[in-house]
């Protein structure tokens, strides 16, 4: 008896969930959403989607041909002006452009969607400063951008969207990404429950792998190779010349296996949490992040270190 009420409660809770999550609001065209990186991939897409939908779109973009290119491609209401979330100056000027566009209507959405990856590679090729170039973009950008429009956002009562990655739950690899992408689940959850009082909802994005600007492979085989470069000799040895152009091999391996090229996936997810009444918390993008990385994460730490490390090429001089 006792697991038929069980299974009743878990139907209901279902239903009652996707009641919920069906719940859209009626009308966009008031609006105003301000999205970061808008130069190429997901913050691309998502700007030309939102703006067919009705929304007022405010792009962020990082270069004049980025903006050119988006402006041309959309409709008259959206409007682009160029940010760059490491410099405190241009995010100041893009708050006050912002303003002046929204007036008293305040920002319904911030989408941070601005990020780099590279370098990616061994913790040990890494110097202080490759950390601090994908952090400040992937880490303390979003978190500076947020702080500054949260004025706006307490005005309109309205939603924060930040980009993280699956890479975000399950540390895959050496470099500043996959800790990036940690700090911004830990900043949107503690963002999200000390600015609920004000009628402001935040959600998490984490994407899988797809094809995008960070997942180029030309790109990370070049970053990859200027970190093997500057490698000290005695290091080169204890990794053995070999171990670059396997690695090398496993990275493009698994990039061409997982790389999904729908970016829509992701872009679905984060205009849900722009249209629905009831935003969800976080959002998985991909089939791999479903059935793959988000089920690592939950698995005890020994099984997903024997699992990479049967995966990874394995150093000349290693003593395990």
């Amino acid at each position: 008896m006792w697991l038929y009420v069980l299974l009743l409660c878990c139907f209901l809770w279902v239903a009652v969930w996707y009641f919920r999550d069906q719940q859209m609001l009626r009308s966009f065209k008031d609006k105003y959403v301000f999205i970061t990186g808008c130069d190429t991939g997901f913050g691309n897409l998502l700007a030309k989607r939102l703006d067919k939908k009705g929304f007022r779109v405010l792009a962020g973009c990082l270069t004049l041909k980025g903006a050119d290119s988006l402006q041309r491609a959309a409709s008259p209401n959206l409007r682009t002006t160029l940010m760059d979330v490491t410099d405190s100056e241009s995010i100041c000027k893009a708050v006050e452009w912002v303003r002046t566009e929204v007036g008293e209507k305040g920002l319904f959405g911030l989408v941070n969607n601005a990020g780099v990856a590279n370098p990616i590679g061994p913790t040990e090729w890494m110097h202080i400063e490759d950390y601090r170039q994908v952090m400040a973009v992937n880490t303390f950008g979003v978190i500076e951008v947020s702080l500054a429009f949260l004025p706006l956002l307490k005005q309109a009562r309205g939603r924060v969207v930040n980009i993280s990655s699956v890479l975000g739950r399950l540390s895959a690899n050496g470099g500043g990404y996959c800790i990036s992408k940690y700090t911004i689940e830990a900043f949107s959850d503690s963002l999200r429950r000390d600015v609920h009082h004000f009628g402001v909802k935040v959600s998490i994005v984490e994407p899988g792998f797809f094809k995008t600007a960070v997942t180029n492979l030309e790109s990370l085989e070049a970053s990859l190779r200027q970190l093997w470069d500057r490698l000290s000799p005695e290091t080169r040895q204890s990794y053995g010349e070999d171990f670059f152009r396997n690695y090398v091999k496993v990275q493009n391996f698994i990039m061409n296996l997982v790389c999904d090229p729908d970016l829509s996936k992701v872009t679905n997810c984060m205009e849900h949490a722009l249209q629905a009444k009831h935003p969800r918390t976080r959002y998985s993008a991909g089939w791999d992040a479903k059935l793959l990385w988000l089920p690592a994460s939950y698995l005890p730490a020994f099984i997903v270190d024997v699992v990479l490390a049967a995966i990874l090429p394995k150093p000349a001089h290693c003593v395990r």
